[in-house]
């Protein structure tokens, strides 16, 4: 049986709530000052609190309420919080809602109004618990996978990222070549890094090339290198070039659709055969070398329109691997914020929801660039407008663009969890029976 605690100084409220809760199986504990209330709480066992704003009869401003919710919050961060009082300042109220409290309701309050929020938020609580148990299991089986694989320090918690994960720690011992394909912050380059440091050759070099970067002109003396003279500026000494320096590792092309023809001809014949020359030489070198490449752009539509080769397309596509974008991978938000926040500060539960509304363009480069931003500007306790993100149009977890998810939105959700009720519920901002009666509305499967 789900238990409430009603911290009131009068006891005819707790009463009454305790009267009103008994013909719905849910127990009450009562208490009559805000020290005792927090003491009930460091001993477990409740699921909700509703608590009033003032415990003194010459008070109506409010402020002990404040104080009492600001305590529960820092002790209890998860526990949901009732605010119920007849005096106090609408702005009090409205300020502590946008801090984490689950409502705000007069006295004399409605008791229909009172009974399904009670009953939303404690079956809110149960999703959390459920999502809980599953997440500590999951934290389980990725430190484990830590502890066994280099992961680079990769951050991660979304089902989405797991997969991509699987797919290239597998491919990793392979000599195919792979093609990691996203969009622009997606993080490419972090997998391209996991797969050389769980690859056969780890134990070589990782060079890292930006094609897109470089001068058209420039970019086949940095691929192969150039002999002395061998274009304006080249000076009168040989240059190694990024194969050279990759030989027994691994050669990451970062943007690879920006590359011009003559160097994609040049590259298809390396991919081929190990061999190739510097600009401006005739003598053929042998490299033998692990290319990973990757690109944001649409490469069979490239080909389609003549600016980029199939045959060096297939050579490259061994293997693709596909990042999703941030707003794909919801779970990952939150962790990836955390981890890029500096020591001794905290995000605001209303940042932490404003984070999960965005749809995030830039991806985790930009959630990067917004936290550490937020970070300079704000002091210990960072709050949604520091972010900046209120240009946002989208939301990630709701494509919909509405209060209400259609049928898109619930089967995406269905799927990033992986079927899980609970968790597709969560993602969703709604209970798992509401989730039912959607998906029986929409005549979707629920299993």
């Amino acid at each position: 049986m789900p238990t409430v605690l009603v911290i009131d100084d009068n006891p005819a409220v707790a009463t009454a709530l305790d009267v009103l809760f008994s013909l719905h199986e849910i127990q009450v504990q009562r208490a009559e000052t805000p020290e005792a209330g927090l003491e009930q709480l460091a001993g477990g066992g409740i699921d909700l609190v509703i608590q009033d704003m003032n415990f003194r009869a010459d008070t109506t401003s409010g402020d002990e309420g404040v104080a009492l919710f600001g305590e529960i919050r820092a002790q209890h961060p998860d526990m949901p919080v009732i605010l119920l009082t007849a005096w106090t300042r609408l702005e009090s109220a409205v300020d502590l809602v946008k801090a984490g409290a689950a409502d705000y309701l007069g006295k004399p309050w409605d008791d229909h109004k009172l009974l399904a929020s009670v009953n939303n938020l404690l079956e809110l609580a149960d999703t959390r618990r459920e999502l809980a148990a599953r997440s500590s299991g999951e934290r389980r089986r990725r430190d484990a996978l830590a502890a066994q694989r280099d992961l680079r320090g990769l951050v991660y918690d979304d089902v989405a990222s797991e997969t991509v994960l699987a797919l290239a720690l597998q491919v990793a011992r392979s000599e195919l070549p792979v093609l990691i394909t996203g969009a622009n912050g997606a993080g490419k380059e972090k997998y391209a890094e996991i797969i050389h440091h769980n690859s056969a050759v780890k134990s070589g070099p990782f060079v890292a090339v930006n094609c897109g970067a470089l001068p058209h002109e420039l970019i086949e003396a940095e691929l192969f290198g150039a002999e002395p003279g061998a274009y304006t500026g080249a000076g009168n000494k040989a240059r190694a070039g990024k194969f050279e320096a990759a030989d027994g590792g691994t050669l990451f092309l970062d943007e690879i659709g920006t590359l011009p023809p003559a160097g994609q001809v040049k590259l298809l014949r390396v991919l081929e055969t190990g061999r190739f020359q510097r600009l401006g030489g005739h003598a053929e070198r042998s490299v033998k070398v692990r290319v990973v490449s990757a690109t944001n752009a649409d490469l069979p539509a490239m080909i389609a329109d003549g600016q980029f080769r199939e045959d060096l397309y297939y050579r490259l596509n061994g293997i693709e691997l596909r990042l999703p974008p941030l707003a794909r991978r919801p779970r990952d938000i939150l962790p990836l914020a955390r981890h890029f926040l500096p020591a001794g500060k905290r995000f605001s539960e209303g940042a932490e929801r404003a984070m999960l509304r965005h749809a995030w363009p830039g991806n985790v480069r930009e959630l990067r660039n917004a936290v550490q931003r937020a970070a300079l500007l704000s002091g210990d306790r960072i709050e949604a407008d520091a972010l900046g993100l209120q240009s946002s149009a989208t939301a990630a977890q709701a494509p919909h663009g509405g209060d209400e998810p259609d049928r898109e939105a619930i089967e995406a959700a269905l799927r990033r969890s992986g079927g899980v009720m609970a968790q597709a519920a969560a993602e969703l901002g709604m209970s798992r029976q509401a989730l039912y009666r959607r998906l029986d509305r929409y005549g979707i499967p629920r299993g």
